[in-house]
């Protein structure tokens, strides 16, 4: 029996391209889950491919939270932990994956209803983490992240079938327009941009500190830039970013003195476990790519201890 067509090749052909996307942005519930979401937010997810809510974690929940991410960067960053990504030149601590397996407040954050139900709402199904991390951007020194589609590198190298995923990120401090806040383009996830050149197997170790395969081609940036314009979601503390896992994103570097430090929980549908990667690469690692003990979340409030 003849596998079935790829419908969003990259990697693989000579020239880039931008397809049209195959796959819902708001999915159908598969059953009726606990509603979180207004019709105007999710026509603004369907047709921007991010939502940005204010304030959705008070004051004492952020400090609470920052206080775990802090103290995980204080035990990881001399531990040569392989989850610990440091930035390029400075060697500072850039990102922590796997926090929601590493650590009992991230573990319990990603089951608060306020989050996980707007994942399973959009995603029309019951979720897992495919990925978890925090990412750190120090004041003066930390790096940009180049523009990207999470779910072209996904597809590619982790062998995710659909577009039934997305990001959340919780903004542990603020962050503002000039400290490196996350850069998205409005309508990108309705096309899918393919890439060029071949993907050297344990490329996670190179691109999770610089992207140098499954990077857009310029002229294709421009041309979705041209048409949906850039935001910058800036926010208090406290407020949430979720975005779909074909949107077009990344954010500057960070010259402030002002640190910017998120937390990212990666929501894919029950349904849309990994296959092999493409190019018959070595899966990913599990603290990047999550393939063992799939199951369901089930809500759970944030719990201050």
């Amino acid at each position: 029996m003849m596998p079935s067509q790829d419908v969003y090749p990259t990697r693989t052909q000579h020239s880039a391209g931008i397809l049209a996307r195959q796959d819902p942005v708001v999915y159908a519930h598969e059953a009726t889950p606990a509603v979180q979401l207004d019709d105007a937010q999710r026509a603004a997810y369907q047709e921007n491919g991010f939502l940005l809510m204010p304030a959705l974690f008070n004051a004492q929940e952020v400090a609470y939270l920052f206080d775990a991410m802090q103290t995980m960067r204080a035990v990881f960053s001399n531990a040569g932990r392989k989850e610990v990504i440091a930035e390029p030149g400075s060697g500072e601590v850039r990102s922590i994956f796997n926090v929601h397996r590493l650590n009992d407040v991230f573990a319990n954050l990603v089951r608060d209803p306020r989050v996980l139900n707007v994942a399973r709402e959009i995603l029309g199904s019951e979720v897992y983490i495919h990925q978890s991390r925090i990412n750190y951007k120090p004041g003066f020194t930390g790096k940009e992240f180049y523009w990207h589609s999470d779910f072209e590198t996904w597809h590619s190298e982790d062998g995710m079938p659909a577009m039934r995923a997305l990001s959340c990120s919780i903004l542990l401090t603020d962050n503002s327009v000039s400290n490196g806040p996350l850069l998205l383009i409005p309508g990108s996830h309705h096309h899918y941009v393919s890439c060029t050149g071949e993907t050297p197997d344990e490329n996670y170790k190179t691109s999770l500190k610089r992207q140098d395969v499954g990077v857009p081609e310029q002229i294709l940036l421009r041309q979705l830039a041209d048409t949906g314009g850039i935001t910058a979601c800036a926010g208090r503390a406290g407020s949430v970013v979720f975005f779909d896992c074909n949107t077009m994103h990344g954010s500057n570097g960070n010259i402030t003195p002002y640190p910017r430090s998120n937390v990212f929980f990666v929501y894919n549908s029950i349904v849309n476990q990994l296959d092999a990667p493409r190019g018959g690469l070595t899966p990913r690692p599990e603290f990047i790519a999550a393939r063992e003990g799939i199951a369901a979340l089930s809500p759970l409030p944030l719990a201050l201890d």
